[in-house]
């Protein structure tokens, strides 16, 4: 994963960035994908992360979210696929969750600026 921030002064972090992060993954089959990082989330004590594939215009057609299991213990961060259909299960259900509260919370400061 080759992280392309374009925030200078953050260093990779992305808590740091204004959410204009990509990554560059390469994928099983070597293709490589350029993707925008929607969020990085705890479950279960774990992290994870949501990936946004982006097409050769910068943007996501179909809606397709990536999921990876996260670690930045190491000097760069490292994905690895979750195996685990239950695992995978929790991971998809909290990412839903945070997405449905990021939607309600967008609409009740529509209707407060109302």
């Amino acid at each position: 994963m080759d992280n392309k921030c374009d925030t200078a002064s953050c260093n990779g972090n992305c808590d740091s960035c204004d959410g204009n992060i990509t990554v560059t993954l390469t994928l099983d089959n070597d293709e490589q994908v350029e993707c925008a990082i929607l969020t990085i989330f705890p479950v279960n004590g774990r992290d994870y992360i949501a990936l946004l594939p982006l097409d050769e215009n910068g943007e996501n057609e179909d809606g397709e979210v990536f999921i990876y299991r996260y670690d930045n213990s190491q000097e760069s961060p490292v994905l690895e696929n979750i195996e685990d259909d239950e695992e995978y299960e929790a991971v998809a259900d909290a990412f839903d969750e945070m997405l449905d509260a990021a939607e309600y919370d967008e609409l009740v400061g529509e209707e407060e600026a109302e």
